[in-house]
């Protein structure tokens, strides 16, 4: 997906993770979506596809570096990831090999994932406590519990 207008606020970059969250519950997986921006551009968005696809990876950030395809080094480098919801250890791994230099978090109150370390590697992190993103998970955790323990690697009960 690409926009030839650049959005201007942090919230309108927010919405293209928003969207891409919203296809993923609708197809029946965790509503985690992700946006890359690179200069006011969209380059790729991507949404966590473990349930629909199996696959033990397939997180929203990593779903959309995916959709990206192979950028240069240059690229990644003035990139933003923007993402409803802070990055697990995996995805916070992706944005560091890439150094991409800033990350729009959507909501940390469901789950607070690697912003600290993040933060620790020069990474600007930007928590909008966005309360549309908080509503998604706050749904998605009460009614599928046993996915979203497996998909943040915490044993169900």
């Amino acid at each position: 997906m690409t926009n030839s207008e650049s959005p201007e606020t942090d919230e309108a970059l927010l919405a293209y993770a928003i969207q891409a969250a919203k296809t993923g519950a609708a197809s029946g997986g965790v509503p985690i979506g992700a946006a890359l921006i690179v200069d006011g551009e969209v380059i790729a968005t991507g949404h966590n596809k473990r349930v629909q696809e199996g696959s033990p990876i397939k997180h929203g950030e990593t779903d959309c570096l995916a959709n990206a395809g192979r950028l240069p080094a240059s690229v990644y480098a003035k990139a933003t990831m923007v993402t409803t919801l802070s990055p697990c250890d995996m995805c916070t791994g992706a944005i560091l090999l890439y150094k991409i230099p800033r990350v729009i978090v959507g909501e940390n109150k469901t789950f607070y994932g690697g912003e600290d370390y993040l933060r620790s590697r020069g990474v600007d992190v930007v928590v909008l406590n966005n309360q549309d993103c908080v509503d998604m998970m706050d749904t998605f955790i009460a009614k599928h519990p046993d996915i979203w323990n497996e998909d943040i690697g915490e044993p169900s009960d």
